[in-house]
């Protein structure tokens, strides 16, 4: 049994080689669905955002596969090709600290990042979708989870907002762009798009949102932004100031023909998709100024944000710690289990007949009955776990196994 991470981020690799690895919704199904049928493969989950994909394992014994190799073959990626350099491999307390430190904000771009936390959260919630998560995974990205979240309302790892949307405007800023009735139009209306287009109109900008006509009747749009069908977006590229890109789409939103065609004056493309929205030959056209993602990066750490970071470190640790407690131990639950089911079968069976004798309705009896078996699992639990918190590992496994040889089924017809 074992925890198992392969990832890639902003950190080694650039963003296109990130794009080789960038999954989609439909390709991460078909991902985990081929995943679930490796042999001791447990469970999976994949985390896939602009900045990384990171791919979880919990896995068996009989679990001989290499993670790159697996990912390769699931991205049709000939040998020809190496990309082994540019990924991270992490196995155990290794890959559990760096989840816990990724789902808290310390690995991404942008430090104390506020949109990882619900990334790491939908990872889950997707791979459960697809019964591809185990109880192990299950368990140790909820509690990552939960770990973050304090991290949040703790301690403040910066003063400023957090996202690659609140960069990009405050690095434009810094370079002397203005925001103040300029015409933006922000592609896409997914969750970046409406973060870039809130902010971009709180700046003063004039920002229209493109919508997909299909869905141009029942998707919202930010507060006091106009919308205009995707289709018809080179229509409005000509006035724009600013145009940012922000879609799961698999092909360019804006290529350099358009660019060229469309354009009537200086524009600056912001693209913050992976993979990419825009030409990356855009760039070369007179006029246009373009950024990716990998422009916006937050500076050296200030001496209050590394005090953060070491107190947002030391809260999830105990949480770390909680869950290996639990997980050393995961082997057991089953035994616990039916030590705690057969304990209250014996009880229940001992105290029949006084429960028969009561002046009560069968009704009431049955329902006493369950009371009583409820309460032999409920103080089982708190016996065999406090021991487990009392006791060295080896000796709680060998109270565990001694236990389930005393504690069988009682024999109605044996005299005690």
């Amino acid at each position: 049994m074992g925890i198992q991470m392969a990832g890639i981020d902003h950190e080694d690799a650039p963003i296109d080689i990130r794009t080789v690895f960038s999954f989609t919704k439909k390709s991460m199904a078909e991902a985990l669905e081929r995943l679930k049928q490796v042999k001791g493969v447990n469970g999976c989950v994949m985390i896939s955002t602009c900045n990384r994909m990171e791919l979880y394992l919990s896995t068996g014994e009989d679990f001989e596969s290499d993670l790159y190799g697996l990912l390769c073959e699931i991205r049709d990626i000939p040998e020809t090709l190496d990309y082994r350099s540019f990924f991270r491999f992490q196995q155990e307390r290794e890959a559990v600290y760096h989840l816990f430190r990724l789902t808290a904000g310390l690995e991404s771009r942008i430090l104390g990042d506020d949109q990882i936390v619900t990334q790491v959260k939908d990872a889950l919630a997707f791979a459960r979708e697809h019964y591809a998560a185990d109880h192990v995974l299950e368990t140790l990205f909820r509690m990552a989870v939960t770990s973050a979240k304090k991290v949040k309302t703790s301690g403040e790892l910066s003063s400023t907002d957090q996202s690659a949307v609140h960069t990009a405007i405050r690095t434009l800023k810094e370079e002397g762009y203005t925001f103040a009735g300029k015409t933006c139009m922000v592609i896409g209306n997914g969750v970046m798009g409406k973060l870039a287009a809130t902010q971009l109109q709180k700046q003063g900008a004039f920002v229209t949102v493109t919508v997909r006509q299909y869905r141009s009747g029942v998707v919202e749009i930010p507060p006091n932004c106009s919308r205009i069908d995707y289709g018809r977006r080179m229509e409005l590229f000509g006035e724009c100031d600013y145009v940012l890109s922000a879609t799961v789409s698999p092909n360019y939103t804006l290529t350099r023909e358009l660019v060229a065609e469309y354009r009537k004056k200086p524009v600056v493309l912001i693209d913050l998709a992976v993979p990419r929205d825009i030409e990356p030959g855009v760039a070369e056209l007179d006029g246009v100024r373009l950024y990716d993602i990998d422009c916006f990066r937050e500076g050296a750490v200030s001496e209050e944000q590394q005090q953060a970071i070491a107190d947002a470190e030391a809260c999830f640790s105990k949480q770390m710690e909680e869950f290996f407690d639990w997980y050393e131990c995961v082997d057991m639950i089953p035994k616990i289990q039916s030590i705690k089911t057969q304990t209250a079968v014996d009880l229940e069976k001992r105290l029949t007949k006084t429960v028969r004798s009561l002046p009560l309705e069968e009704q009431e009896k049955e329902a006493l009955n369950e009371e009583i078996e409820g309460a032999a699992e409920r103080t089982m639990n708190k016996l065999l776990f406090g021991l487990r918190d009392c006791v060295s590992e080896a000796a709680f496994r060998e109270c565990i196994e001694g236990l389930e040889k005393i504690i069988v089924p009682v024999d109605p017809g044996r005299k005690e």
